[in-house]
């Protein structure tokens, strides 16, 4: 006969109160999108405290879903609310986490992954039973929201963050070299760079036609000669010492082979070259992540995308928590005789690593 199981009231009740506030952060994650893509954090930050009707009016929207907005964000103590005077009102303190101008800090932008991830949710439940991935083009505005989250945290932070992390490197741009960018999207960072160092010449590599096409358009309204964006996959990169330079933000786990892509990236360096590669800042071991800030995230938006979407082509399927201890062992693997990994104060989802040949 089956002993009843005990369970522990005090533990049930924990555990209760911990589904119930992720219930409500995954509501607030919404709303916040929302606010984002709509533009009221970034209104609200320049008003002082307001009605439902003055705030749909400064930002041009309807005044019933503004309200619904607000009340949401009130119950989630994001934005506070007068009832006296029925005003809402936006804390500073807040604002410099929301907003467009909080650029690299900008939470809001992140936000909007809940409901990018949450359109695929039909396909994935379907591959947890017959296998294989969700492709590229299912994902809903996917680029869009990669692109913008880059322009908040990885372009505002190029110049004064991320290239000095490679001692000289600012300098031999300015001298002139050539440079590689995989998994460039629609090439906001190389459109920010070839802007900044005319004498250096630039390419960027993505498997997307979209997002390629999208970046073509603004290198021709920008007039850049020195910035090429090509359709193709890394994984059949054959370019042998032609680049001083390769960079990868936020790319490499999500191909379909990255150790393959990795030695691609040494062979197509030259001998005094570096390879800058930004990637989730994780360990490869769950237990190790336990207790990392974005923890749950991480591994969500890896089952949800970055998994799925190299499984789909056939692939490792290494997901975004593949992890510094993996990386290291992959770009060791791959003819990298140096690898250091570095990190920077407003970025707590990345590492950077600098590989060197030598």
């Amino acid at each position: 006969m089956a002993t009843a199981l005990e369970l522990d009231p005090a533990k049930m009740e924990s555990f209760a109160a911990t589904f119930l506030d992720a219930m409500n952060g995954a509501a607030t994650m919404l709303m916040s999108s929302i606010g984002h893509r709509t533009g009221l954090f970034d209104v609200m930050a320049e008003m002082p405290p307001a009605t439902s009707e003055e705030i749909a009016f400064a930002s041009g929207l309807n005044e019933r879903y503004v309200r619904e907005w607000l009340n949401a964000l009130v119950a989630a103590k994001v934005i506070d609310y007068d009832r006296d005077e029925r005003s809402y009102r936006l804390p500073p303190e807040h604002a410099a986490l929301l907003t467009r101008a909080a650029t690299p800090s900008n939470l809001a932008s992140v936000a909007q992954w809940i409901a990018v991830l949450g359109y695929v949710e039909t396909q994935v439940v379907d591959k947890f039973t017959h296998g294989g991935g969700v492709c590229y083009h299912e994902f809903h505005r996917f680029h869009d929201v990669m692109a913008d989250e880059s322009a908040q945290t990885t372009v505002a932070a190029l110049l004064d963050h991320i290239l000095p992390l490679v001692d000289g490197l600012t300098d031999k741009l300015e001298q002139g070299i050539d440079v590689l960018d995989i998994g460039c999207g629609s090439g906001q960072t190389l459109i920010l760079l070839a802007e900044r160092f005319p004498n250096s010449r630039f390419v960027g590599y993505d498997l997307c036609a979209d997002a390629i096409v999208a970046g073509r358009s603004a290198i021709e309204d920008k007039d850049l000669p020195n910035l090429v964006l090509k359709v193709r996959d890394v994984s059949q990169l054959e370019e042998r010492d032609r680049f001083d330079l390769v960079t990868a933000f936020d790319a490499i786990h999500d191909q379909a082979y990255p150790d393959k892509v990795l030695r691609n990236i040494s062979g197509a360096l030259r001998r005094d070259g570096i390879f800058l590669m930004q990637d989730i800042r994780a360990s490869s071991y769950v237990e190790k992540n336990i207790d990392q800030p974005l923890g749950a995230f991480i591994y969500t938006i890896s089952c949800m995308h970055c998994m799925s979407v190299s499984l789909a082509q056939g692939g490792m399927g290494l997901g975004a928590a593949w992890g510094e201890e993996l990386a290291q062992e992959m770009l060791i693997g791959a003819g990298f005789a140096q690898v250091d990994i570095r990190q920077l104060e407003h970025d707590i989802m990345n590492n950077y690593y600098l590989a060197r040949l030598g």
